[in-house]
């Protein structure tokens, strides 16, 4: 008996060190490609139009800082966060969670 939980134990551990070793290159990989993207995205942008790329960034800067300003401010009582509120608070959490996500598998990127 103590042999084959012996030898299940060393199953499972192989195999969970085996998924986490796939996970973490395949979080890689998305990491490189959405920062190869990005960067690609701001490369064209840049090639078509250096004006509409500022002002770009800027209408997003605004947004994102409205969506912060929503997220971190405590509504009025007796009232919830409706309309472009709502929406700018989702795209700043998106854009802070891929940052985290690129800072944390983008670190090391090889592909830069």
């Amino acid at each position: 008996m103590g042999v084959r939980r012996a030898a299940k134990g060393i199953g499972d551990f192989l195999v969970e060190l085996v998924g986490e070793a796939v996970a973490e290159v395949f979080l890689s990989l998305l990491a490189c490609a959405v920062l190869v993207c990005l960067g690609l995205l701001a490369y064209l942008s840049w090639s078509f139009s250096p004006r509409l790329t500022l002002a770009g960034a800027g209408a997003l800067s605004l947004c994102l800082t409205h969506g912060a300003w929503g997220t971190f401010r405590n509504p009025a009582k007796g009232r919830r966060r409706r309309g472009m509120t709502a929406v700018t608070i989702a795209g700043f959490t998106l854009s802070a969670a891929t940052a985290v996500f690129l800072f944390l598998y983008a670190s090391d990127c090889g592909c830069l």
